[in-house]
C-alpha cells in the first residue's frame, strides 16, 4: 500500500514550519533591539524566555541536542527520530550553533529521505537485490 504524496510531504511541511518558527524567534525576539531595550528596563515574563534561548547558544545547548538527536537517528531506523534530528539541526542553524546543527539537519534529512524511499518499496523489492543467485530447477 503507498502513501499519498500529501502524507510523505507531511514531515518536510513541519520542518518548514520549524525553520519559520525559528527564524522568528530568532529575528523578532532575540535580535531586536527594541525588545533588548525594552527587557532591559521591564521584566515580562517573556523576557526570561528570551534570556533562557540566549543562554541555549552561548552555551551551544542546541547544537549538542541536535548532534545527540542526529546520533539517535542513525542507529534508530524510526522516521520521527530521523525528524527530530532535522528539526532540531534546523532550530540550531537558526539560533547560531551552525556547525552542529548543520551536520544534524544534513543526518536528520538523510535519514528521513532513506526511511521515506524503503517505506515506498514492497517487502519482494527490499530483498531482491541480495537474492540474485539462480537456482537449479528440481
Amino acid at each position: 500500500m503507498k502513501s499519498s504524496p500529501w502524507r510523505r510531504a507531511l514531515p518536510w511541511l513541519w520542518l518548514l514550519a520549524v525553520g519559520v518558527g525559528a527564524a522568528t524567534l530568532r529575528f523578532r525576539l532575540i535580535e531586536s533591539s527594541v525588545i533588548g531595550q525594552f527587557c532591559s528596563s521591564h521584566d515580562p515574563w517573556w523576557c526570561n524566555v528570551r534570556f533562557a534561548l540566549v543562554l541555549g547558544f552561548l552555551h551551544n545547548v542546541y547544537g549538542v541536542a541536535a548532534l545527540i538527536a542526529a546520533a539517535l537517528a542513525l542507529v534508530s531506523r524510526r522516521r520521527a527520530l530521523a525528524w527530530l534530528a532535522a528539526a532540531v539541526g534546523l532550530f540550531a542553524v537558526q539560533l547560531y550553533c551552525v556547525e552542529a546543527g548543520a551536520l544534524a539537519l544534513l543526518i536528520g534529512s538523510l535519514r528521513l529521505l532513506r526511511l521515506q524511499a524503503n517505506a515506498r518499496r514492497t517487502p519482494v523489492e527490499q530483498h531482491r537485490q541480495g537474492q540474485q543467485q539462480v537456482q537449479s530447477q528440481p
